[in-house]
């Protein structure tokens, strides 16, 4: 089915869109928060990048920091959008009438989660970036580990659901 022939389904949000949206604003809400109610104590210099392992790896201007919020605040309105238009998103040959509404949920769902996680995930960075910065830790932490698995976990889990649509 053409990009051009895909119908436009309304389908609301379900429970789990809702409580991910909930949490995402609340983390987004937390990122600007930390960060405004932190920003005169820190140094001028706070850590910039992170190696694999979690240990800094750049050192650079605080104004840096304001990075993350912007990208963050920036993709979790783009991801938004593109959510409202799962007619629009890349499907596999196969969908057709009658199992486009199971690929639009999937796909939205996909969206919505991962965006809210990606929200979590950068609240989670500027966080410890400023407890790192006051000298209240010397790492990103495990959490950032364990966030980053539960975003791939949802990729892998909707990809196995895309391949089970009949």
């Amino acid at each position: 089915m053409s990009l051009t022939k895909r119908p436009k389904i309304e389908i609301p949000k379900t429970k789990s869109e809702w409580l991910m949206d909930i949490i995402g604003y609340i983390a987004l809400a937390i990122m600007v928060v930390v960060l405004f109610m932190n920003w005169r104590e820190l140094p001028s210099e706070v850590p910039a990048h992170f190696d694999g392992s979690g240990n800094v790896d750049r050192w650079g201007s605080k104004w840096e920091l304001l990075i993350l919020p912007g990208i963050g605040i920036a993709m979790h309105f783009f991801l938004m959008i593109l959510e409202k238009f799962p007619e629009t998103h890349n499907y596999p040959a196969r969908i057709n009438e009658s199992n486009a509404e199971v690929f639009y949920r999937n796909s939205r769902q996909t969206l919505n989660y991962m965006r809210n996680i990606i929200n979590i995930l950068f609240a989670y960075i500027v966080y410890r970036t400023i407890v790192i910065a006051l000298e209240e830790a010397t790492t990103i932490g495990w959490p950032f580990f364990v966030i980053l698995a539960a975003l791939f976990a949802v990729l892998i889990w909707k990809m196995i659901k895309i391949f089970r649509i009949k």
